[in-house]
């Protein structure tokens, strides 16, 4: 029997920024209030759908969704980076690592479902609008949300068991700001070849019928537009999907430049900074595209304000 002389990963250690102690300083601070204006302005959505009686329809209640996976999504990443700003370096284990591996890729995909469900709201509200509320009714919703929680977490669960059974024997230096799928199947010794197989698999039901969804709702929603004579009723349609457009874009924009751009040439430095697209910039800009552009809940807010100030 031959002696097996491979060394069991049991911990990895985060590099993220090699930067001078000055700039790790300013970019904790400056992430630290990235985190906190995140978790501020998409508690306010969440409160403002909550308590105001006008936002109670069917798109405000997946906006305030699209607000809870965002505040998950930058807690699951923002404080272990802010940790190892402070520390140059951060130290995880195993287990660690791909838990927090786990719940940022279950609430990725999490947000692709749930923007193709927004996506036939404004469709459907668009489109038809006499049937509207018979079809979007709160059942409906609420189904389609849980679906949505469900599908996106078992699916990464069976993603990311797969990834974790891999032999890890060395080195365990994760050259980046999380655990992530690219740098931690770099780091695996046996073949990844089925890894592989199951990612693309995995795309078509998380990536690929979302986008087809959303490609099609909005040509609809288009062609609909454009039959409506007066310029006036064309642009009010379109002010009620342009921000679930936009974060739409952003979205589908920040993936596509991380996962589906060649790396080839890009430093790591630039595979981080474009990593803070998601993880950090995308769960921030969200609440203020949808509270500056949106006259309801600017008006919730201000309801909400007066009600505070003069109770």
């Amino acid at each position: 029997m031959q002696e097996n002389n491979l060394t069991v990963v049991t911990k990895f250690f985060l590099v993220g920024f090699q930067v001078s102690q000055v700039l790790q300083l300013f970019l904790f601070c400056l992430f630290l209030v990235l985190y906190w204006g995140t978790i501020c302005g998409n508690l306010l959505i969440i409160t403002l759908v909550s308590i105001s009686k006008t936002l109670h329809t069917p798109m405000y209640f997946f906006i305030s969704q699209l607000s809870i996976s965002d505040i998950l999504l930058t807690t699951d990443i923002v404080p272990n980076m802010l940790h190892i700003l402070l520390n140059n370096g951060m130290g995880i284990t195993f287990i660690g690592c791909f838990t927090q591996f786990y719940f940022f890729c279950a609430l990725e995909s999490y947000e692709c479902l749930l923007l193709a469900v927004m996506s036939y709201d404004r469709y459907v509200a668009i489109c038809n609008p006499l049937r509207y509320t018979s079809i979007m009714t709160n059942r409906l919703c609420m189904i389609l949300v849980i679906n949505c929680w469900l599908f996106g977490f078992s699916l990464m669960l069976i993603n990311t068991i797969s990834i974790a059974t891999l032999d890890f024997c060395g080195p365990n230096i994760i050259d980046h700001l999380c655990c992530d799928l690219v740098p931690l199947v770099e780091l695996a010794c046996s073949d990844t070849y089925i890894i592989d197989f199951e990612i693309y698999f995995l795309s078509f039901p998380i990536v690929l019928i979302p986008t087809i969804i959303i490609v099609v709702s909005y040509t609809c929603i288009a062609l609909a537009i454009l039959r409506i004579p007066s310029s006036a009723g064309r642009q009010k349609a379109f002010s009620t999907c342009s921000s679930h457009l936009i974060v739409v874009s952003i979205f589908y924009w920040t993936m596509f430049c991380v996962y589906v751009v060649p790396t080839k040439g890009r430093t790591l430095n630039m595979n981080k900074i474009l990593s803070l697209l998601y993880t950090v910039f995308t769960p921030l800009v969200n609440p203020f595209i949808y509270s500056l552009r949106n006259k309801d809940i600017r008006k919730a807010a201000q309801e909400a304000l007066y009600k505070q100030v003069f109770w």
